[in-house]
């Protein structure tokens, strides 16, 4: 059984517990939004698209108070928190925007004569299955460009993340949403495999681990239905020999301890070309040590504590196991501090080695892996040495040399000389086990449509 509970993580302390969905609630959920998702693809596409931007306006208003709720259940930084809520405004004003045009008619020139077009339609009730770690973004990057399509939104939040999910769909109906177009779910998995069977959900969407995205890929499989899914991720962070290493430090930093390093596209594996390891490393693991672990709320902190004690436990136990294989430890070592709470030593590890579980396996937390490689070719093949192809980002002044890695780099997404991690207008999602499909961007809108041709036979 599923249990949606909010604990605090910097004392792990149990704040509110919330029911789960009975089956006749989730029935009856699916049961409306399949009847408004008839009504409201109706709807001319620019009355969907306003509401879609007054929801952007809702949640850019009310964004200390939403924030605070994220902060409340998974331990986000405020300044983390508005940001991300600063995004999902954006996400909202970009799809109300552009969407729109997104769906117009595209006419084709058939070689045969003749007329053709491809129309995009909606196709019905789309299943979210939400992760802890950015429940407002994870959750708006499916909404807003699927609203605007005429598809409706059945939602089902992690379960530490239940409040925050019913605060945006409050905002969803506060921006003039039909009743139907927008359901949170408190399910149990179960019922998640229930809804994934139903002819009536035309797609689901999944962001979260591996393990929960076969599950629910497997089950759709089953019943033919589509998915898009944005799973796990070992990012490499390419350092050749020409970077701006100041500019690669900051980078790095923000890229593996943002959120207190709990993102699918972290700079988890930092690859650093032999002649400027050492002085990279220097700088990286002064800056690492130079965090201030602190109460989420005040704006002197740079790091909170982890989403949970379950995640800390996880997270220590895979560093220890790599130092006792024969890791070194920079900085931390993944200590547990004598305090309440779900609180990790920020760490650097160094000598991490295939058969390690800092090797094989993703760290969702406070540590950075950094290796030693020859050249640009051992970065490459180091970085492609993965199961995961979310992102990756390469940094160097030749941009002839950086085209070359990213070329070779197996993933969805490269950043030059930064990490910016996601923008509205661009598409987002990897390959090999880090998923398929993507969200954002036009690709995002066009997902889960129906791209319909029409022709006409030119005269006979």
């Amino acid at each position: 059984m599923t249990a949606y509970r909010v604990v605090d993580p910097t004392r792990n302390e149990l704040l509110a517990e919330h029911p789960t969905a009975t089956d006749a609630e989730v029935g009856a959920a699916l049961d409306r939004s399949h009847t408004a998702q008839r009504a409201w693809r109706a709807v001319p596409v620019q009355e969907r698209a306003a509401v879609v931007r007054r929801a952007g306006e809702l949640f850019a208003e009310r964004r200390d108070a939403l924030a605070a709720l994220v902060t409340r259940e998974m331990g986000k930084r405020t300044g983390e928190a508005k940001g991300e809520l600063s995004l999902v405004a954006d996400i909202c004003a970009y799809y109300a925007d552009d969407g729109p045009a997104m769906l117009a008619d595209e006419p084709l020139s058939p070689r045969r004569g003749g007329r053709a077009h491809l129309r995009h339609e909606p196709v019905g009730p789309l299943l979210g299955v939400m992760p802890w770690n950015f429940p407002y973004y994870q959750a708006v990057r499916l909404a807003a460009p699927n609203l605007v399509a005429g598809n409706t939104i059945l939602l089902k939040p992690a379960p530490q993340c239940p409040e925050s999910a019913l605060a945006a769909a409050q905002v969803w109906h506060d921006a003039g949403l039909p009743d139907g177009c927008y359901e949170v779910l408190l399910a149990t998995d179960e019922q998640v495999a229930d809804l994934v069977a139903d002819p009536r959900v035309a797609g689901v969407s999944v962001t979260g681990s591996e393990r929960a995205g076969s599950a629910v890929a497997a089950q759709a499989g089953r019943h033919l239905t589509k998915v898009v899914l944005e799973l796990g991720g070992s990012d490499p962070f390419v350092v050749l020999a020409d970077a701006d290493l100041d500019r690669a430090v900051k980078h790095a930093v923000l890229g593996r301890m943002q959120n207190c390093g709990q993102a699918c596209n972290a700079a988890k594996r930092i690859l650093v070309v032999d002649e400027v390891h050492d002085a990279f490393l220097e700088r990286f693991a002064a800056a690492v040590a130079a965090l201030r672990p602190g109460d989420p709320t005040d704006p002197d902190t740079t790091l909170a504590p982890m989403a949970s004690e379950a995640a800390a436990t996880t997270l220590v136990e895979q560093v220890q196991d790599a130092l006792d294989r024969g890791a070194t430890a920079v900085v931390g070592g993944a200590e547990r501090p004598d305090r309440p709470g779900a609180w990790v030593t920020p760490t650097v590890l160094t000598g991490v080695t295939p058969g390690m579980r800092a090797f094989d396996e993703e760290l969702f937390g406070p540590v950075a892996v950094v290796h030693r490689v020859a050249d640009a070719d051992a970065a490459v093949e180091l970085a492609n040495a993965s199961p995961f192809g979310l992102g990756g980002a390469v940094f160097g002044t030749d941009p002839d040399a950086v085209a070359d890695v990213v070329a070779r780099l197996e993933t969805g997404m490269v950043w030059v000389n930064s990490m910016q991690g996601s923008m509205a207008d661009l598409p987002f999602g990897g390959t090999k086990r880090s998923g398929v499909g993507r969200e954002l961007g036009t690709l995002g809108i066009r997902e889960f449509v129906n791209t319909k041709l029409v022709h006409e036979p030119g005269a006979r």
